[in-house]
């Protein structure tokens, strides 16, 4: 039975309570948050947690053996550093830090102690992206024209990142793990709707290998609550939609021919398009956050590795969001994405 820990109990906080206190591997231990009556509801669904004001209890007890970090992202780094020298494992809400650096010294720290260091990029515990990742491996979409992804609401809105920081890691890890790489460059442009200071809407544009070009759209400033995907390849095409509960997933049979016949008027071919069937793929409908806390202690337990979302993918798309805000800061300017030392 691995004991967990939890740091934070606002909005995402007692979710991750929820999930260790049902998987049969593991137990909600205690609990931390700077809010008395945080706490209060806390205590009131589980009796048996423990609770405080001071986090340092949950680092400084022998029996815990890992800490799920849900705090403000400001917080991130200071507390996955501490509970690593603490020799907890640590599975830390997205993003991991606010810099490549920080992710670096942390991804270093884990390293040392032998600790696994896990980010929430629940999006890859998604089984309709699981889906798309293994439709995309499988050659069925043939070469990969370009992607986007759309995640907008009308709030909530936060005050210690922005739209770019509080939504687009999810768009970007996904993105990562699908076309299995980092992007070269990033090139974006935010807006200060609300006129407070912080950009409440984002568009960016990434480059990925293969000379495959990604868009992202993230606003707390829209009508309607999106999260959806697209993926646009030479055979095939898949749509995600992640508030479809019907079919998350479409698979569309379209593409474009080139013919190989001479014409006088068009020239050396003409594109035709290729209307198919749109298919609707069995998917389970499995908690992701459930799947990710199950995949965590498959890690600690030595069952699995980390890789899936370890301290370098969360590295990889804090280098992103850099750049991206980088390109924000200087009028839509295109960033190379490279390796920190």
């Amino acid at each position: 039975m691995i004991k967990i820990g939890v740091i934070g109990c606002g909005h995402w906080g007692p979710n991750h309570i929820r999930i260790f206190a049902q998987l049969p591997d593991s137990e909600s231990a205690m609990c931390a948050d700077v809010e008395v009556k945080r706490l209060e509801k806390i205590k009131a669904l589980y009796p048996s947690l423990e609770t405080t004001t001071d986090y340092k209890e949950i680092l400084r007890r022998p029996d815990i053996d890992a800490v799920c970090i849900a705090s403000p992202t400001s917080t991130h780094f200071a507390l996955a550093k501490e509970a690593l020298e603490h020799h907890k494992h640590v599975l830390c809400e997205k993003p991991l830090a606010l810099s490549a650096q920080e992710c670096l010294t942390l991804k270093k720290l884990a390293d040392q102690q032998k600790k696994v260091l896990m980010v929430g990029h629940v999006f890859l515990f998604n089984a309709g992206i699981s889906w798309i990742k293994q439709c995309l491996d499988s050659g069925e979409l043939g070469q990969i024209y370009y992607a986007y992804a759309t995640r907008t609401n009308l709030g909530p809105f936060r005050y210690d990142v922005n739209a770019l920081w509080d939504l687009a890691p999810h768009d970007i890890s996904i993105f990562n793990y699908l076309f299995g790489h980092c992007p070269l460059s990033a090139s974006a442009h935010g807006q200060k709707c609300l006129n407070t200071s912080l950009e409440d809407l984002v568009f960016i544009n990434l480059e990925y290998p293969q000379n495959i070009i990604a868009h992202i759209h993230v606003s707390w400033l829209d009508p309607k609550k999106v999260r959806q995907m697209t993926i646009v390849g030479e055979k095939k095409m898949v749509v995600w939609d992640d508030l479809d509960n019907v079919g998350p997933v479409k698979l569309y049979d379209k593409h474009v021919e080139k013919t190989a016949t001479f014409y006088a008027t068009y020239g050396e071919f003409q594109l035709l398009t290729r209307e198919g069937s749109i298919t609707i793929p069995k998917v389970s409908m499995e908690e992701p956050l459930k799947v990710q806390g199950q995949y965590f202690l498959d890690c600690i337990k030595g069952k699995s590795t980390s890789r899936l979302a370890d301290a370098q993918k969360a590295l990889d798309v804090v280098q992103t969001l850099s750049a991206i805000q980088s390109s924000m800061d200087h009028n839509g300017s295109r960033v190379a994405i490279g390796n920190p030392e």
